[in-house]
């Protein structure tokens, strides 16, 4: 059995010098086990050349059994630290930075002092990943983008948003007043990666609704290198309005289109149904769950 789960690490992250950081193991060491695992088997499960490693047929089909397997016997060890006095394991989640620095962060400063068993990962990325498949206890994005099969738990309110930019830059180009007038201005995008386009702008007056895609001489994968180019006076950005609130108020930033703006859908932690609830992950769902004041 151990030998079957060392296979499937090496086979997931297609690296002997990977994997043998997650198991703790030398290379020299996991190579010998999957080697003896081959013998035993008398399959090739590895096709090996001097810079990669991967699965071959055999070992994806063995790998796709194997993983579920593995994951459920995880799940179940984990539980049995419901046993104990307190509760404890690991718990992996993938966000963005902004439910990430906002929301994930504060409520865990709230739990995890008094639950010095449980460890929490945040791996920050706005791609949308299979959780499964990547070994993910449970994702957090807006919930327009949680599938319908996951549980869902929401952990905020409405994301209230503003689009801004500096003096220096207004100085320069006369303020937009209406979403006609943002293709006139250089616009600070978000490039969402697993789609490959920009984030749309959405901006709502009056019953009308606008979301728009717009160009601009810089684009970013993160929302903090956006509010600094809006700082340096690069382009106007349209940034939640948490972040830059502070900025508004010291004048380093304004406010534009106001009466424009549209609060985005509130974030939401999700998880497959099939996920055994352990005494941690429980501990952690609870923690962020949002709350009406």
């Amino acid at each position: 059995m151990a030998d079957l789960a060392a296979f499937a690490v090496v086979a997931e992250e297609e690296s002997f010098t990977r994997a043998s950081k997650r198991l703790g193991l030398s290379q020299s060491a996991l190579s010998q086990i999957v080697q003896r695992l081959e013998e035993r088997l008398g399959l090739r499960l590895l096709a090996r050349t001097t810079r990669s490693v991967a699965p071959t047929q055999v070992g994806k089909q063995l790998l796709s059994t194997l993983s579920p397997m593995l994951r459920d016997l995880d799940a179940s060890i984990e539980a049995l630290s419901e046993t104990k006095e307190r509760p404890a394991g690991n718990v992996r989640i993938t966000t963005v930075e902004h439910a990430a620095s906002q929301y994930i962060v504060p409520a865990l400063a709230k739990i995890l002092p008094d639950n010095p068993d449980v460890k929490v990962e945040l791996e920050v990325d706005y791609g949308l990943k299979d959780i499964v498949a990547s070994h993910f206890d449970a994702g957090v994005r807006l919930g327009e983008q949680v599938e319908k099969d996951m549980i869902a738990v929401r952990i905020s309110p409405p994301i209230p948003m503003a689009i801004v930019g500096s003096p220096d830059y207004f100085a320069r180009n006369p303020a937009p007043s209406n979403p006609r007038e943002l293709s006139q201005h250089v616009c600070l995008n978000l490039r969402m990666p697993t789609s490959g386009t920009f984030y749309e702008w959405r901006l709502s007056k009056d019953g009308k609704t606008v979301h728009a895609r717009l160009e601009g001489q810089m684009a970013f994968n993160a929302i903090s290198p956006i509010k600094a180019a809006a700082l340096s006076g690069l382009g106007i950005a349209n940034l939640p309005l948490d972040q830059v609130e502070g900025f508004l108020g010291s004048g380093q930033l304004q406010r534009v289109m106001a009466d424009w703006s549209e609060d985005l859908p509130p974030y939401y932690l999700y998880y497959p149904h099939r996920r055994h609830g352990s005494a941690a992950f429980r501990l952690v769902i609870d923690g962020l769950r949002w709350r009406e004041l």
